[in-house]
């Protein structure tokens, strides 16, 4: 070692300063965001593709403009995809359309949730499982 060279302290694993910090603080900047925060992969994630979120939104609109809902949200997670509908903002959702992957060899992927927690409808065609909630209203004339 010349005299030019800095000299390196070594810090033995679990060191602590007087106060009883330890000497080897966290990582911070980018390393400390993947090892915090590491969003799942995009292939990890379920998700409605373009077809299916324009289906769902067509029946939206349409409900929207009977004035019936007013409000929704989408959730990807790992395990499935769910679009809530709400009456209001600040209410349970009405009903929840949701796409699970794991079902679709057996009764189907997406399927159609009441707020009781009721599965009204479960299929393998999206367009066919929504047709629940989209019964027109009936007049009934006596």
């Amino acid at each position: 070692m010349s005299e030019s060279e800095p000299t390196q302290l070594r810090r033995m694993k679990g060191e602590t300063d007087l106060r009883g910090h330890s000497l080897h603080p966290p990582p911070y900047g980018a390393a400390a965001l993947r090892l915090i925060a590491s969003p799942p992969s995009p292939s990890t994630v379920v998700s409605f593709d373009r077809h299916e979120l324009r289906r769902i939104l067509d029946l939206y609109g349409r409900k929207v403009a009977e004035g019936e809902w007013r409000d929704y949200a989408i959730d990807f997670t790992r395990d499935r995809a769910a679009f809530s509908i709400f009456r209001r903002a600040s209410e349970i959702p009405l009903y929840r359309i949701e796409k699970d992957p794991r079902l679709a060899r057996k009764q189907g992927a997406y399927s159609v949730i009441a707020s009781t927690g009721l599965i009204l409808r479960r299929g393998h065609d999206l367009a066919k499982v929504i047709r629940v909630l989209d019964k027109p209203v009936r007049l009934v004339v006596s």
